[in-house]
């Protein structure tokens, strides 16, 4: 990628190492799903990056596979909430820098707390947007945990 983003070099200052992966974003269809068969690797391993809201915690970031559903029942007991939704999209940039389909879970305006779903410890590396449409980030789940301050959660 000719251009870091601003999750490389985070990533880059952290010393963690991690692949970029470019492919051509598709304005009918940012589904995760859609990305793993451009990038060419397993949906298992294409995580997507979710904002939501607690009610008594306030902004929350989820990290799933990028065919999962969320179980907000899950992430409001993992948050200590009572209710989790889901921000609008139009809430997205303010919040987080980011827009929809470009949403990485580095690299946020503020650091919100950050859970991610337990089945990525089942795999040596992941991908997680780069936080730009068309770039997707492949590197270890035990180090994006340790960048971002994340947990492991059941949240699907």
């Amino acid at each position: 990628m000719k251009n870091k983003t601003n999750a490389m070099r985070i990533l880059d200052r952290s010393g963690v190492n991690y692949t970029a992966y470019e492919y051509q974003p598709d304005e009918n269809d940012l589904s995760g799903v859609h990305v793993a068969h451009q990038i060419g690797l397993p949906e298992d391993i294409v995580y997507k990056t979710l904002v939501a809201k607690g009610d008594k915690t306030g902004i929350l970031v989820f990290v799933i596979p990028c065919a999962a559903e969320l179980d907000l029942k899950k992430c409001a007991s993992v948050s200590g909430n009572k209710k989790v939704e889901l921000v609008a999209v139009k809430e997205l940039r303010d919040l987080t820098g980011y827009i929809r389909g470009g949403c990485s879970p580095v690299g946020m305006k503020k650091a919100y707390p950050t859970y991610i779903d337990e089945t990525a410890t089942l795999f040596e590396k992941i991908t997680v947007s780069a936080g730009v449409r068309g770039c997707q980030i492949l590197l270890s789940p035990d180090e994006l945990v340790k960048v971002i301050n994340a947990e492991f959660s059941d949240i699907i």
